[in-house]
């Protein structure tokens, strides 16, 4: 990552609430083609996310620990903050010297920005204004927010303004987080209604419209220069498993996350 970090424009993308086994079906199967090229391999890598509801695994990977590999360790993580006896950190660690990664990457010149979804996110109370307040330019508005079904498209759309409102010698780490997954999801699901409400069924059809707006947000991202993306949920969420609904819970489904990280450089 210190070779990556000033060379590089910068995306992280939460699919917020995305179950592993639902995207590993998915990509095996054919069904998000857009994201699919991307993987390597054309799947997804199992790993455990570091909390079990949004504002915690945020917390927590803005402070470094994205999802960890499900296989035992230590892994070596891409970023991290400089802290005695790490073990976790190695030579090709980006390490910083402030309290999280983003104001560490605005340290080294970077422009933040957060394109928000859930309401962790929305700036509408102080609760949903810590996470946002990291960030040097931050963007919500209701049509990106879980009850839009359009969510997704509308935060496309924000981050191709952003883009091309930025210097071209500026260096960009872009936030997105996904709504899009997150209950209400059945209005993604052909046939469904309200009444019937969000099943696993509608929680990959969320993912699929997802997926068909993808290849926007990567063609942004990397439509400045080589652009280094991580692609991965916060926690997954339950839709009936031993008698569980949604997530803040111990559940497998919940720890168990989809994670990719890959190089975009879609303007060459």
């Amino acid at each position: 990552m210190n070779e990556i970090v000033g060379s590089h424009d910068l995306l992280l993308v939460t699919l917020d609430t995305l179950r592993y086994d639902v995207a590993q079906e998915l990509a095996a199967a054919g069904r998000i083609p857009n994201l699919a090229r991307h993987l390597p391999g054309g799947g997804w890598e199992r790993r455990h996310a570091p909390g079990s509801f949004t504002y915690a695994s945020h917390q927590a990977m803005f402070a470094g620990f994205l999802p960890t590999p499900a296989a035992p360790g230590p892994h070596p993580r891409l970023f991290a903050a400089r802290f005695a006896g790490s073990e976790s950190t190695a030579d090709g660690t980006f390490v910083y010297d402030t309290p999280d990664l983003v104001s560490g990457l605005a340290a080294v010149g970077y422009h933040t920005v957060c394109i928000g979804g859930v309401g962790f996110f929305n700036k509408q109370g102080p609760l949903g204004s810590v996470l946002p307040g990291m960030f040097q330019e931050s963007h919500w508005e209701p049509e990106f927010g879980v009850a839009s079904p359009t969510s997704f498209e509308a935060q496309v759309a924000c981050a191709e303004k952003v883009v091309a409102a930025l210097p071209g010698e500026r260096r960009l780490f872009l936030f997105v987080n996904v709504a899009a997954l997150h209950q209400p999801n059945w209005f993604h699901l052909p046939g469904a209604t309200r009444e019937a409400g969000d099943t696993r069924e509608s929680h990959a059809a969320a993912l699929e419209h997802v997926d068909r707006h993808m290849g926007r947000l990567l063609a942004a991202a990397g439509s400045r220069r080589p652009c280094f993306a991580i692609v991965c949920s916060d926690h997954g969420t339950a839709y009936g498993e031993d008698g569980h609904t949604g997530h803040r819970i111990g559940h497998e489904v919940v720890w168990t996350v989809p994670y990719a990280h890959f190089f975009v450089d879609e303007a060459r």
